[in-house]
């Protein structure tokens, strides 16, 4: 089971101290609940994934949005870039998920 980061040889820094690092950790403990750190690892994974294929899909909307004949709704535009095409259910913006993530990605 994962507990606290383990303190290092410069009096349990670990370099800079960005003032949030206990936030966060508290949010994970929060997030991770009584599940085992093994499971807990492909949950977090599925979501760096997802705000992965979220950047880039939005990177290549933006530009989609630009041109004047291009449809950025359109599945086929991203497929012939190699971009994933992310539904608008599931779609990350500046505040996070646009939905919670259980009804978002369906398990």
């Amino acid at each position: 089971m994962a507990g606290k980061p383990k303190a290092n040889k410069n009096g349990g820094k670990n370099g800079a101290n960005l003032g949030f690092e206990q936030t966060l950790w508290q949010a994970a403990d929060k997030l991770r609940g009584n599940m085992d750190a093994a499971d807990y690892k492909n949950v977090v994974l599925g979501l760096v994934f997802l705000k992965y294929i979220s950047d880039a899909f939005q990177e290549r909307y933006e530009s989609l949005k630009k041109e004047p004949h291009a449809n950025p709704e359109d599945r086929d535009e991203y497929t012939a870039e190699n971009v994933f095409w992310v539904p608008k259910v599931a779609r990350w913006n500046k505040e996070g998920l646009l939905q919670p993530i259980e009804t978002a990605v369906p398990v």
